[in-house]
C-alpha cells in the first residue's frame, strides 16, 4: 500500500506527470522505496479514478503532452491519515542472507566473488548517499522538511555503512584459515 502514499507525497513536493515521477523516483524516493515507470502510470491511473489526484488543465491542448498531476484534497487527507497510523517493522528479506545460510549446506562455490560484488555495490551507494549529504544539507538545522528529507537520507548511510562492515568482516571471516581443519 506504500507505492500510492510515495507518490501522493512526490506529487505534493512538486506537480509532475508520470514522467517526472519515473525521474524523481530514480533520483530521491528510489533510493528507499522502488517502482517501475509501468507501477507508477497503474498507481497515478487509480488515485485518479478514486479522486485523491487530477489532471492539471493545460491552456493549450497538443498531441503528445504530458499530464501533469496535482493531489487533491482526499490525497492529501489520506496521506495525512498513512503517515500517523502505527506500523509495525518488516521483517528482514534479504536474497544474500539466505544464498550464505544455504551456502553452508551446499557449499560456498561463488559465493566470496558475490560477497566482494555486493561491498562494491554497497561502498559505491554509499559515496552516492554523502555526497548527497554533502551537497544539499550542510551543517545546521534547516526548516522541519529539510531536516525529515535529511533523516530519511541519513538513514540510507546508516544501513550502507552497516552493510559495507558486515560485508568486510564477512569476507575477512570466510577468508581465514579452518580451525576445524586444524585438530
Amino acid at each position: 500500500m506504500s507505492l500510492p502514499h510515495a507518490i501522493l507525497t512526490a506529487l505534493l513536493e512538486k506537480p509532475s506527470s508520470g514522467l517526472e515521477l519515473t525521474r524523481r523516483f530514480d533520483k530521491s524516493i528510489g533510493y528507499f522505496w522502488s517502482a517501475t515507470h509501468q507501477q507508477i502510470y497503474r498507481e497515478l491511473g487509480k488515485l485518479e479514478r478514486d479522486g485523491a489526484i487530477r489532471a492539471l488543465e493545460r491552456q493549450q491542448a497538443t498531441r503528445g503532452q504530458k499530464k501533469e498531476y496535482e493531489v487533491l484534497p482526499a490525497g492529501r487527507a489520506e496521506l495525512a491519515r498513512w503517515t500517523a497510523a502505527s506500523q509495525d517493522p518488516k521483517p528482514l528479506r534479504d536474497t544474500l542472507l539466505l544464498r550464505l545460510r544455504a551456502a553452508a549446506v551446499v557449499g560456498t562455490d561463488g559465493i566470496e566473488a558475490d560477497l566482494n560484488r555486493h561491498l562494491a555495490l554497497h561502498r559505491r551507494q554509499l559515496a552516492e548517499y554523502e555526497e548527497i549529504e554533502r551537497r544539499d544539507f550542510p551543517p545546521g538545522k534547516g526548516a522541519m522538511e529539510d531536516r525529515l528529507r535529511h533523516v530519511v537520507l541519513r538513514a540510507g548511510i546508516d544501513l550502507e555503512t552497516f552493510w559495507t562492515q558486515w560485508l568486510e568482516r564477512t569476507i575477512e571471516e570466510l577468508g581465514a584459515p579452518d580451525a576445524s581443519r586444524d585438530s
